[in-house]
C-alpha cells in the first residue's frame, strides 16, 4: 500500500513557488505513479518539512527559497541528464540540482525523463 503524505509549507504565501512545488509533484507522479511522498527533517523553522520522492529508494528533494525552488537528486550524478536539466550541486559528489528561479523555465518532458531514469537507477 502507498502512503502519500501531501507536503506543503504552510507559512509561504501561495506564490509562483507554491504553485511550482504542487506542478513538481504533479511531474513527479507522471513519472512514476508508485512514488511515496514524505515530509521528512521538520524543525522550528520549517515545521512542515522537506517533501521527499521515494521510489525503492530516495529520487528527490523538493525545497522553498525566497528566489527559487529547489529540487536536489539524490543520485544525480549517476543519470545521464541527456537534455541540462540540472543546474546546481554540478559538482557534488553524488547529488544534482535543478534550480527553477521562475514559474516557466522548467523543461518539463525532461524533467519528468530525469524522475524516470532515477526511479530506474534505484531499481537496478
Amino acid at each position: 500500500m502507498l502512503r502519500r503524505e501531501r507536503c506543503r509549507v504552510r507559512h509561504m504565501a501561495a506564490d509562483w513557488r507554491s504553485d511550482t512545488v504542487d506542478r513538481l509533484r504533479a511531474l513527479i507522479l507522471e513519472a512514476e505513479p508508485d512514488v511515496v511522498e514524505e515530509a521528512k527533517w521538520r524543525k522550528p523553522r520549517n515545521p512542515d518539512g522537506v517533501p521527499t520522492f521515494s521510489c525503492s529508494g530516495l529520487i528527490c528533494t523538493v525545497e522553498t527559497y525566497k528566489d527559487k525552488v529547489k529540487v536536489t537528486f539524490a543520485k544525480g550524478a549517476s543519470l545521464a541528464d541527456s537534455d541540462s536539466v540540472f543546474n546546481a550541486s554540478l559538482d557534488a559528489g553524488t547529488r544534482r540540482a535543478v534550480d527553477i528561479l521562475s514559474p516557466d523555465e522548467l523543461d518539463e518532458p525532461a524533467f519528468v525523463q530525469l524522475v524516470r531514469e532515477a526511479v530506474a537507477l534505484n531499481r537496478a
